[in-house]
């Protein structure tokens, strides 16, 4: 195998502590003779929950050599609390230990710039790859047996148990619940996220009158005993006798039966969207990407598609589905639909004119007409946060994933991170506070003259009478703790690095990789780089989309801070054509599309560097 540049790993240090290794710390010379992945993760990021479910098969095979270790890496405040990381290894099931990292000390000294980020090191205790962004456990995998056979060869690979430990299971009726729906009969249907189930209450909110699904994670149709979901989140009304479900690891939308609570799947493949695949057509045969809500709006079912950060619709008369917002850059810009941005849109509901929507990583509340377009009502970007009432332009939230209607025109929105439920008016533009001490509330649903609020790091749905007056509690307002690069004004040159995987090599990507275009004629070029920042005065030249991964800047020394919103792409298909398959499993090589999305905040200064590197795949040398 080729010769690697020697990166001596740095010592993981978080103040937050270890997780999952039953209170003991960790230290890379207890891990020598393994093969450790480093995943550098925060439970706000939708990409960093796609690529858990893609470590899970190769921590599985490899257990007792690999060694992954979660290093959470907080974006929000909330996210630095170590009760929160707590939950949130619970919540999605990771199964390895994670050091948690409030200071962002182990982000530091890895040089990482992107939520997720993978380091790869070697028995030794040597770096010797980084891939940012999702789409490469097909290339760990790769490098790992390559690693394994040469460690193997030289003695220093040792194998064995892993240090994983499981937290004991807490008994509790719900365990991370999501979404919450009222139903016809008065009950209330809510998703229990973390066991993979649905649970009708009755109009207590407490009793539990049925269960629906096995509880095994799963994408299986058949009764309501038998069927699987996989982290399901929204609800709604399909009509009287059916309920919509977002299941959201799963990328499907699934149908149950309130009679009989079977359940069978409306949308999608279970496979997850990648760039290539349709992006409309029948519905059970395009892929989805985590959808994580659902509303009847304009007679379609319209989807929180966060995985993507798009809204797409389901059409329950021609059973198709398609985008209806959002370009899948992340951020926010209005406008029309086609134009728009958004940041993981999480959280819907809808009223007459309206389709409002919690958009969580820019901390903004949003809307859409009847006519497509988008609106932003709170919220000015991806960075800033906070939790601050008063008019709408200068007030903060903090990662809101629901919304409510309420029945004065008003919304309710679980603004999550700040554990409050806020109320935004929009007759006079005012952002009040309803209710505080709530944790982590993800959804709330109106019965009667109270609102019933998904408290889902309580476990439990929380009822409170709607407050003739709001809350008054003291502003503050955050920025990201990540620090901002220093750059220097002028020509910066901006170096995406790619390497492809042992095996592979970069090719124009093939049709294969697209079912609705076999036959046809390929997708286009190997490699895509596109380039803005906010504020757009930022950039002098340089922004736009291009095919070389490498572009000089020019930035404005006007304009003393901003986001360089960087989005890569790299397909790399196998040497040996006659050596894979594609996905749809014809006779074309076996290509993988790698691509990430970066907003790297930068702080224009004398001296700064001319050079800003970011790892798609590979070490920067």
């Amino acid at each position: 195998m080729s010769r690697r540049v020697r990166v001596r790993a740095p010592e993981l240090v978080g103040k937050g502590g270890w997780v999952n290794t039953g209170g003991k710390n960790l230290t890379l010379a207890e891990l020598r003779g393994r093969l450790v992945v480093l995943d550098f993760w925060t439970f706000c990021c939708i990409n960093c929950l796609h690529v858990l479910d893609e470590l899970r098969e190769l921590e599985e095979k490899h257990r007792d050599t690999v060694v992954i270790v979660g290093v959470h890496s907080p974006k929000f405040v909330h996210e630095a609390e170590h009760q929160a990381v707590l939950d949130a290894v619970e919540r999605y099931g990771v199964e390895h230990p994670v050091l948690d990292d409030p200071e962002l000390a182990t982000w530091k000294q890895y040089a990482v710039r992107a939520w997720p980020t993978l380091v790869v090191i070697d028995p030794e205790g040597y770096v010797v790859a980084q891939h940012a962004g999702e789409g490469h456990a097909h290339a760990i995998e790769r490098l790992v047996e390559e690693l394994e056979a040469e460690h193997t060869a030289k003695g220093t690979l040792r194998r064995g148990d892993d240090p994983y430990v499981a937290p004991e299971p807490e008994p509790t009726v719900l365990r991370f619940p999501g979404k919450a729906l009222a139903l016809p009969s008065g009950n209330l249907l809510v998703s229990d996220t973390t066991r993979h189930q649905l649970v009708e209450l009755a109009e207590d909110a407490e009793t539990v009158v049925r269960r629906i699904g096995s509880g095994v994670r799963g994408c299986v149709d058949g009764s309501a005993e038998a069927a699987g979901f996989s982290e399901p989140q929204g609800l709604a009304l399909l009509d009287e006798g059916a309920v919509v479900v977002a299941d959201t690891v799963n990328h499907a939308l699934r149908r149950v039966d309130l009679a009989t609570g079977a359940v069978s799947t409306l949308a999608g493949t279970g496979r997850q969207w990648w760039r290539g695949s349709p992006t409309s057509g029948p519905a059970l045969e395009v892929d989805l990407s985590s959808p994580w809500d659902v509303a009847l709006f304009g007679g379609k079912i319209w989807i929180a598609m966060a995985g993507v950060h798009q809204l797409w619709v389901y059409d329950p008369v021609t059973e198709t589905v398609g985008v209806a917002a959002g370009t899948r850059n992340e951020g926010l810009v209005d406008g029309p639909g086609p134009e728009s941005w958004f940041a993981q849109p999480s959280g819907l509901a809808a009223t007459e004119d309206r389709l409002w929507l919690a958009d969580s990583e820019t901390s903004a509340l949003r809307w859409v007409d009847p006519d497509g377009s988008v609106h932003t009502a709170v919220g000015t970007g991806l960075f800033d946060f906070g939790h601050r009432d008063g008019p709408a332009g200068q007030a903060l939230l903090q990662h809101p994933l629901g919304v409510t209607a309420l029945p004065d025109g008003s919304v309710a929105v679980s603004d999550t991170y700040n554990h409050a439920l806020r109320r935004f008016d929009p007759a006079t533009g005012e952002v009040t506070t309803l209710a505080t001490d709530l944790r982590e509330p993800s959804d709330a649903v109106l019965v009667g003259d109270d609102i019933v609020v998904v408290e889902s790091a309580r476990h439990r749905l929380t009822r409170l009478r709607l407050p003739e007056e709001a809350v008054r509690v003291k502003s503050v307002a955050h920025r990201t703790r990540r620090e901002a690069t220093e750059v220097a004004p002028g020509a910066v040159r901006l170096d995406v690095v790619f390497q492809a995987p042992a095996g592979q090599k970069l090719d124009t990507l093939p049709q294969a990789l697209d079912p609705a275009r076999a036959g046809g004629t390929p997708l286009g070029p190997s490699t895509r780089l596109v380039v803005s920042a906010t504020p757009p005065g930022l950039l002098l030249s340089g922004e736009g989309a291009g095919t070389d991964l490498s572009r000089t800047l020019e930035l404005n020394p006007a304009v003393t801070e901003g986001v360089l919103h960087v989005s890569a792409m790299a397909a790399s298909c196998d040497d040996d054509p006659a050596g894979g398959t594609s996905r749809t499993g014809g006779e074309h090589p076996a290509c993988h599309v790698h691509q990430q999305d970066w907003g790297v905040p930068v702080r224009l200064t004398e001296g700064g560097a001319d050079r800003l590197p970011l790892v798609l795949a590979g070490l920067d040398d």
